[in-house]
């Protein structure tokens, strides 16, 4: 090949690469590098940008340890993502379990507890805040029966997981209830999972006597090992990306008491309602930080309980 046909091949790889890459830079690299910089400055978008150092990161701080503001919203994600991660990993695993049995209508079951996270999340928002109304709500119709109080809900300040309150259950514990709604998402990647788990590891383990529950805890969860982590680390991604649904329920506002003000919506009030484009630049590179920190925490402890093919991490 002539070194004019070379170039001419070099320079169709970058024509067709082009679109790719305009698209990297411009959706990418420059909102990741201007939201650095403007973390360093007070903005408005109406305004020129003017410099003022690490004051933002500075309020950050106070309203940690204040626990308003950004606090609070941090404080809100992490009770959510705590609550939320493990019942839904728990659930997923135990549909995924009870749908691999070999029963009549096996597929219609398959099907019927998929089909939930098919749904929008605008109108499953909008069923959950009917589903869950304190006054007309039928799961307070359900709990009236037995419960002399019914929960507030998407209504109350309370936090089901509080020893103050037991079984008082508030905004952040209705967010939750959305989102196991739709577990179909991981219940589906546990199914498949199962479905590749060596069938003779079972024999072997019942040749020695195991039970289904020795079954379960020394051949079905480190099978399972690697996928649990994969949705581990995306339950926490999308409990900190939660956004629609917490919009909705709240009509836009993390009310009431901002018990729902999720750090999605604090970033959007902040940047969009109140026109500080700066100090929501500085969230989003703290929730960055945070993010990353979370994550390699993560891959570093899962060498101690991820298990591929034999082999750990």
């Amino acid at each position: 090949m002539s070194a004019r046909s070379k170039r001419m091949h070099r320079w169709s790889g970058w024509l067709f690469v082009s679109p790719w890459l305009l698209g990297l830079a411009l959706l990418f690299v420059y909102p990741f590098v201007a939201s650095l910089i403007w973390s360093f400055t007070e903005y408005d978008l109406l305004t020129s940008p003017r410099f003022v150092g690490i004051d933002h990161y500075e309020r950050i701080v106070r309203e940690i340890i204040q626990g308003k503001g950004f606090g609070k919203a941090l404080w809100n994600t992490f009770y959510y993502a705590a609550v939320s991660i493990p019942l839904s990993i728990m659930l997923a695993i135990g549909l995924a379990v009870m749908l691999n049995w070999k029963v009549r209508g096996q597929a219609f079951f398959r099907t019927l507890f998929y089909l939930p996270s098919m749904v929008p999340m605008v109108a499953s928002s909008i069923l959950w805040l009917w589903l869950l109304d304190p006054r007309d709500g039928m799961v307070n119709g359900l709990l009236g029966f037995v419960y002399e109080t019914p929960p507030l809900w998407f209504q109350g300040i309370q936090e089901g997981m509080s020893f103050s309150s037991p079984l008082q259950f508030g905004s952040k514990d209705g967010l939750t209830l959305m989102s196991l709604w739709g577990v179909g998402n991981f219940m589906l990647i546990y199914l498949a999972a199962l479905g590749d788990v060596d069938a003779s590891l079972y024999q072997a383990a019942e040749l020695d006597g195991a039970g289904w529950l020795r079954k379960f805890r020394y051949i079905t969860l480190p099978m399972l090992s690697p996928i649990i982590f994969f949705n581990l680390i995306l339950g926490i991604i999308q409990s900190v990306q939660a956004f629609t649904q917490v919009y909705i329920v709240s009509e836009g506002t993390g009310q009431p008491a901002e018990a729902s003000l999720l750090i999605s919506l604090q970033l959007f009030l902040t940047a969009f309602r109140d026109l500080e484009m700066g100090y929501a630049s500085a969230i989003a590179w703290v929730l960055f930080v945070v993010l990353a920190l979370a994550t390699w925490g993560l891959f570093r402890s899962s060498r101690n309980w991820v298990h591929y093919r034999g082999v750990r991490m």
